[in-house]
């Protein structure tokens, strides 16, 4: 009987080898993972969405009136403001708190009770203590509501208060095609539930971001708008945060076009 007989492969054919697989994954790499990041885009365009769901539900619900977004956080007392504790659409603590009950108990959760579609799918930032040490357990929430839906005044603490619309049919200006309703906000940055912007009446701090929007999906950010659509924005230039959480950052002469973009979709002054 003839025994076959089997060739090893040579020491050089295995480089030769492996050299290849090396070039392939190189090539693979980069395609895959702008695979996974146009993933994540539309997984976090699809919470704006559910989000966006119930906050119409919620305006169907109570005679026209959108949900209070009524929960400013002090980073110095570590509690809410006084008078801005809530009810609000969501009171949870971004960085600080893993207990859902700030979301649970907010005035969204009855229309859809995933938690998931309070983060973004792309948000790896994780809880903190208070003095900043990091945890391991990921953030609970990703987005803010904009000042200009149902937003309570500041009490003093920054104006008397900021221009916002009560009623969804009282939206004029912008349009609501055009306001912003949930943005999705810098993870070095998000602490309350509401996202604040210098309007007219605040024109002694324009030009100073008070939050700052996000920057993980392809240098931009997803945001949905009253009248019911998602948009993903890129911006020009990266957004950084380069202060305290809660502290105001100035806009760079180089991103006054996505400042300007951004400040467009929020309710100016209170006769419009």
């Amino acid at each position: 009987m003839r025994r076959k007989l089997f060739r090893a492969f040579t020491l050089i054919e295995l480089l030769v080898v492996i050299a290849i697989i090396g070039i392939l994954a190189a090539l693979l790499l980069p395609a895959l993972s702008k695979a996974k990041g146009r993933a994540q885009t539309i997984l976090c365009l699809n919470n704006l969405k559910q989000m966006e769901l119930c906050f119409h539900l919620y305006a169907t619900d109570n005679t026209d009136f959108m949900p209070p977004n009524n929960f400013v956080y002090d980073i110095a007392t570590l509690r809410a403001i006084p008078g801005n504790e809530g009810p609000s659409w969501c009171t949870n603590v971004a960085p600080y708190e893993a207990d859902p009950a700030g979301i649970k108990a907010g005035l969204l959760f009855q229309y859809n009770t995933s938690l998931g579609i309070y983060r973004c799918p792309g948000d790896t930032s994780t809880l903190e203590t208070s003095t900043g040490t990091k945890l391991p357990a990921p953030r609970l929430r990703s987005y803010n509501m904009s000042q200009s839906v149902n937003g309570l005044s500041y009490a003093g603490q920054i104006a008397d208060e900021v221009p916002h619309y009560k009623k969804f049919t009282s939206i004029r200006k912008p349009t609501p095609t055009g306001l912003l309703v949930f943005l999705e906000v810098h993870e070095d940055e998000i602490m309350d539930t509401e996202f604040g912007i210098p309007v007219e009446p605040d024109w002694w701090s324009a030009g100073n971001w008070w939050d700052i929007p996000a920057n993980r999906h392809n240098r931009g950010a997803n945001f949905s708008f009253a009248d019911g659509h998602v948009e993903h924005w890129r911006w020009k230039v990266p957004k950084v945060v380069t202060i305290s959480r809660g502290q105001q950052q100035a806009v760079r002469s180089d991103e006054w076009d996505d400042y300007n973009r951004l400040e467009a979709g929020f309710r100016q002054n209170f006769t419009d």
